[in-house]
């Protein structure tokens, strides 16, 4: 199978992920709507947090997610956060180790800002993680909903161990390696497995 890196393969890819998006919506949608209620009614604030990312090219958008924290906590990454677990609202563990909260990035793969398999989109003032990844050509990728990261660590890995990892999956892209990567993914939500916060 060839890689995906090549251009040839890129509409590969968007089809793929367009496909699997349409497939997974139904499935998603009540567990959405069961999630999104619960976030509604334990907490005061919107439901959707639109977090500013960096996506593909180091172009920023608006990436949703089901609301985890309190709507006054500032916008950095979570371990960077002082005690983050007051931070999070009373279903606000439970969304993040079950992966629910990250559901409504259907959407942002609907609309092409970002690919079921790719390097986790940094927030958009997560300096050292983008320049670090614009230094080993990372950034050149759309950003996932799961990565190569993800699987082998997640929250408890270092920037600079991330970046190798994301440098890894750059190098070694291919419908294999996404299909493995998804079925990973899945286990590691399972057990949540690599979740701190």
């Amino acid at each position: 199978m060839a890689r995906m890196r090549e251009p040839g393969n890129v509409m590969g890819k968007r089809i793929f992920d367009l496909v699997m998006a349409a497939m997974l919506a139904p499935f998603c949608a009540l567990a959405l709507l069961g999630a999104a209620l619960a976030v509604k009614l334990t907490s005061p604030g919107p439901v959707l947090h639109m977090s500013s990312r960096v996506g593909r090219h180091k172009v920023i958008f608006k990436m949703p997610k089901l609301r985890t924290m309190w709507v006054d906590t500032p916008q950095q990454a979570t371990h960077l956060l002082e005690n983050p677990e007051q931070r999070l609202t009373p279903v606000g563990a439970f969304l993040r180790k079950t992966s629910l909260d990250e559901v409504p990035q259907l959407y942002s793969v609907f609309t092409g800002d970002m690919s079921f398999v790719g390097p986790r989109p940094a927030l958009f003032n997560q300096d050292d993680l983008v320049a670090l990844r614009e230094e080993k050509g990372v950034n050149s990728l759309a950003p996932g909903i799961t990565g190569w990261a993800q699987i082998n660590g997640r929250d408890e890995i270092s920037i600079p161990e991330k970046v190798a990892l994301d440098e890894y999956y750059l190098k070694n892209q291919s419908i294999w390696l996404d299909l493995k990567i998804l079925a990973l993914t899945v286990t590691n939500v399972l057990f949540a497995k690599g979740v701190k916060h």
